[in-house]
């Protein structure tokens, strides 16, 4: 067994040995340290590492320049490139060694060939382009003249023509970069208390975190600025949202108000007059009316809308009368009724039907007080008005001083309209003819599930004052009642009194028309025909109601009195 005294390897022959030197510690060829180039001499690789691995080494070259200028003199310069260039010869061997070891493993063991003969046969072209440059340069001159550039300082960029001249710049224009040799353990480090950089002078430190600071008041601005923008563009998109809420709660306001003029008959769509012939009309394209019917009753209402008086079609007469008789008769489970003075039933005709149930149930009203001769003073023969009439009747009272705030929510004008009518209308007109009323406002209910107990009780005490000893039917004198509540308004014509204690009330209703009424008018009034007039507390029962009930007449002065007092209406409340 023989030992290799260069690596100590160990091999069984003397010829092993021989191929063993050849191969892994061969002096003439060398292996490239970057890409394992291998088969060449030493100054043909470097001339290879100069021209093909020109970036890593430059790498290389600025570190020693870094070391020279910061140790500072030729001499350790001198000895930095030398340590530097048995480095690279070091690298170099042992690659070239490493490759060689890897390379013998293809040489055929039984091969004649000596193995310098061998790798001459297998010497790869790029050898041989590299000795064919290696003439070429030798003519233009050096290698290291031809590849090597000016040094480049490594702080600010500035080129030299030679080393010295390097040296000598860094010296004068870098000087405070190079007070604090890295080589000095005793040197103290400055950590930045922002990010962690490890500094080794103070200057550089404060100037790095200034950089800091600069950043963050930037990086604050920057956030004012989107801050302020986000600020502005929220109160923009608050105004807009301001803006679209305002203009949807006037649309709904402006909706409302035409849905209420409509309701109320104030949308300047035309009064009785314009609704009686369109509804003619319509009548007469429906094949319900005859042309000749329809300007027979155009001509009646013209003529009636002349004089103001009402034509009457609409009216029916004898109802009272007939609800006496039925009472004595045949009413078995009723123990006392009482009843009004006599009283005509008016009903809603084409010319006022969806609007004028207040206009008929003040000529239900006006037709009892001109049967009693108490009011002839008042009324001076007046006839029953038409629905015109009416409207101009309430004008005029207002013209006297009657209700100024009812006449501002009408606009002072009711003619030519459908504006309803309510009970505030009602006791302005009655008040304006001497007609002594008052008006009662059951504002609230007082009994259970809604009802209005304390309504009855107040009707039942205005027509009969006194019940006992009273007969089973009663025809008072007393005028009907006008009754009001939201929507609609009806008259009340009487009140019973069951067996079993309840009360039921007995009631015109304008909706109702007159062949419904004229079956009262029958000998033999049947029990179900009177269903239509009963009404039993749970069939009454909106929130508020309001009646006018007639108390009489009034004097000039009284009249004068009331008309001072309505320029605030206050009505009785009830509780």
């Amino acid at each position: 067994m023989l030992s290799c005294d260069i690596c100590g390897e160990t091999v069984t022959s003397e010829s092993d040995m021989k191929t063993h030197l050849l191969i892994v510690h061969m002096e003439n060829e060398v292996v490239c340290p970057f890409c394992k180039f291998p088969g060449v001499n030493y100054d043909e690789m470097c001339f290879h590492i100069e021209t093909a691995h020109f970036e890593q080494n430059t790498l290389k070259r600025n570190f020693e320049r870094i070391n020279t200028v910061q140790y500072g003199t030729s001499e350790n310069k001198k000895d930095t490139t030398l340590q530097c260039r048995t480095d690279l010869n070091s690298s170099i061997h042992s690659a070239c060694a490493s490759n060689l070891k890897n390379s013998a493993q293809t040489l055929p063991k039984d091969s004649t060939l000596k193995p310098e003969a061998f790798y001459a046969e297998n010497l790869p072209e790029s050898r041989k382009f590299l000795k064919s440059k290696e003439k070429q340069s030798e003519r233009k001159g050096s290698i290291y003249e031809t590849v090597y550039s000016p040094p480049e300082c490594p702080f600010c960029g500035n080129t030299e023509e030679c080393s010295q001249d390097m040296e000598t710049h860094v010296k004068t224009k870098h000087a405070n970069l190079l007070d604090n040799p890295l080589e000095d353990c005793d040197q103290p480090f400055y950590d930045c208390p922002m990010c962690g950089l490890m500094c080794t002078n103070y200057h550089i430190l404060q100037e790095h975190v200034d950089l800091h600071l600069e950043e963050s008041s930037f990086r604050q601005g920057m956030d004012r600025v989107q801050c302020s923008s986000d600020l502005e563009l929220a109160h923009q998109l608050q105004q807009e949202e301001d803006r679209k809420r305002k203009s949807e709660e006037s649309r709904q306001e402006r909706e409302e108000f035409q849905k209420l003029q409509r309701q109320y008959g104030l949308d300047n769509s035309g009064g009785y007059k314009q609704q009686q012939l369109r509804n003619m009309e319509i009548e007469v394209n429906r094949g319900r009316m005859h042309p000749s019917e329809f300007h027979r009753r155009k001509a009646d209402m013209m003529e009636s809308l002349a004089i103001g008086i009402d034509d009457g079609k609409t009216k029916t007469s004898g109802i009272i009368e007939a609800l006496h008789r039925y009472y004595q008769n045949v009413s078995t489970d009723v123990r006392h009724v009482w009843l009004s003075a006599v009283v005509d039933h008016f009903h809603s005709s084409l010319g006022d039907k969806g609007w004028g149930c207040g206009y008929r149930n003040f000529q239900m009203l006006l037709s009892s007080l001109l049967q009693n001769d108490a009011y002839d003073d008042c009324l001076k023969g007046m006839s029953i008005p038409c629905i015109p009439k009416i409207q101009s009747m309430i004008e005029d009272a207002w013209k006297e001083g009657f209700d100024p705030q009812g006449a501002s929510q009408l606009n002072s004008r009711l003619q030519g309209t459908k504006a309803w009518i309510g009970a505030c209308e009602v006791y302005t007109l009655l008040t304006s003819l001497r007609i002594k009323c008052r008006i009662v406002d059951f504002h609230k209910s007082t009994g259970p599930s809604g009802t209005h107990p304390r309504l009855f009780e107040w009707i039942l005490n205005y027509y009969s004052p006194e019940r006992e000893g009273s007969p089973k039917v009663v025809c008072t004198s007393k005028p009907p009642i006008y009754l009001q509540h939201q929507g609609h308004s009806r008259t009340v014509v009487g009140i019973e009194e069951r067996k079993n204690r309840t009360l039921w009330l007995l009631i015109f209703d304008p909706g109702c028309p007159s062949r419904e009424m004229q079956k009262l008018l029958k000998q033999d009034i049947e029990a179900s025909s009177l269903k239509q007039l009963r009404k039993s507390m749970g069939n009454l029962k909106h929130k508020q109601y309001q009646i006018v009930a007639v108390e009489g007449a009034l004097s000039p002065e009284e009249k004068a009195a009331r008309r001072q007092a309505s320029q605030v209406f206050i009505a009785e409340k009830i509780p």
